[in-house]
């Protein structure tokens, strides 16, 4: 795509790197194929191509974001299903991440949006504040539906849907702290806890930590870990991501120094996406870019450490299994193959549904901000895993657990729940 930037705009460089970005986009709009609001809504705009188009307009005429540029934005899942389409490698994830950023430091929003995504900023990426609000959310459920008929209260009404009818007690898992293996130790990992999956499932954790535990991988929670920061960052709330994210470096830096580990592990599929981005988001950082890069080279999904475990093959167990490919494994992580091998090895029969390449309209707080494209998502998600007839649903995320889980009765469970369970 041609560009028209100036010399003086150039030296920005974050400016530069929109441009270089936008260049390599040829026009051939296979993304649209695979683009799940292009695709659910058919306007030219929501598909990566014509925003890659709006965002150019944007940054080569150095304007400010407007109400058109940011709806469009918004729109994005930043599924990046369109990276694994593009034959010409356009780096859409960062070029959206620029965007995301402009937009929110440029663009006076209405009260409603403001309100909206500064409550979820506020609350999200703290344990703490998340557990009391589900709390609270128990005594405005019934009023849901009365606060979708008003603009500014809409969102959280939407909000209340998806909380949880029961919120878990607090799992000392969730706790810094060293677990020990059980015998002699192979191995020594550092394991995210998350924000709002220890809260949501925090059997997930348990379970993760009783499995490496038991194949005698001692596992870490840090002390002081934080959000991974991919909720603000994908807000575009860039400066408050990046406390998180330079405070996780921090945290993870004394751990390696301290003790050594062979992995990061994290069991949320969006935060590994986020974490093994660190590098980028501080590599004009002189204080942290070698320190992240450190990170970088250590974060794994838990499913990549486990394939390097040889476990054993299990006998055939009579279940079948839906795996659910979350966007930020197959498309954010470029992990395919391996959930579905471990599964397999572990005795499950699995099954993929079809169109696995279109989100499930989770996409962190998108199913809470963008609801109506979410749920129309959902509704055909949930369709294509009910077609394959299976006993469980699996997947490695706790967005796409919570979002498919409100559409279906089939018992939904992170993959590693699975493998725990089947390797005892």
């Amino acid at each position: 795509m041609q560009t028209n930037f100036s010399l003086a705009q150039l030296a920005d460089p974050k400016t530069a790197e929109a441009e270089s970005i936008v260049r390599k986009c040829v026009h051939c709009g296979l993304c649209t194929a695979t683009c799940p609001t292009y695709v659910t809504l058919g306007n030219e705009l929501d598909s990566p191509r014509g925003r890659i188009y709006l965002i150019k307009d944007m940054f080569e005429n150095g304007r400010d974001a407007d109400a058109e540029t940011a709806l469009h934005v918004d729109r994005c899942l930043s599924c990046l299903s369109c990276t694994s389409t593009c034959p010409s490698g356009v780096d859409y994830m960062h070029l959206i991440d620029l965007a995301r950023e402009h937009v929110e430091k440029t663009y006076d929003r209405p009260l409603a949006d403001r309100l909206a995504r500064g409550v979820l900023a506020w609350v999200l990426p703290y344990p703490g504040r998340f557990r009391l609000a589900l709390k609270a959310a128990k005594l405005g459920q019934p009023f849901a539906g009365l606060m979708k008929k008003f603009a500014l209260t809409r969102a959280f009404g939407h909000m209340l849907d998806l909380a949880p009818a029961h919120v878990p007690p607090q799992s000392s898992f969730a706790e810094a702290g060293r677990f020990a293996p059980k015998g002699e130790r192979r191995g020594r990992v550092a394991m995210l806890s998350g924000c709002a999956q220890p809260v949501l499932k925090p059997e997930i954790n348990e379970a993760t930590i009783r499995l490496l535990n038991g194949l005698g991988v001692e596992v870490v929670i840090a002390e002081g870990e934080s959000c991974c920061g991919s909720l603000t960052h994908h807000m575009g709330r860039e400066e408050q991501a990046l406390v998180s994210v330079r405070n996780n470096v921090d945290v993870w830096t004394r751990e390696i120094e301290k003790g050594g580990l062979d992995a990061i592990i994290i069991t949320a599929s969006g935060c590994g996406t986020t974490v093994k981005d660190y590098g980028h988001m501080l590599a004009r950082d002189p204080a942290y870019a070698a320190k992240a890069a450190r990170v970088v080279s250590l974060a794994k999904d838990i499913t990549e450490y486990l394939s390097t475990l040889d476990l054993p093959q299990l006998p055939a167990n009579g279940r079948t299994v839906a795996y659910h490919s979350a966007c930020s494994m197959q498309h954010g992580q470029k992990i395919t193959m391996l959930p579905k091998l471990l599964l397999q090895k572990a005795g499950y029969k699995v099954k993929e549904p079809a169109e696995g390449y279109l989100c499930c309209g989770s996409a962190g707080t998108y199913n809470m901000l963008q609801p109506e494209i979410s749920a129309e998502l959902k509704a055909r998600k949930v369709k294509n895993i009910e077609a394959t007839k299976p006993d469980l649903i699996a997947t490695g995320n706790i967005g796409c657990m919570t979002q498919i889980g409100t559409g279906t009765n089939i018992p939904i469970r992170h993959t590693v729940e699975l493998l725990a369970e089947a390797y005892g």
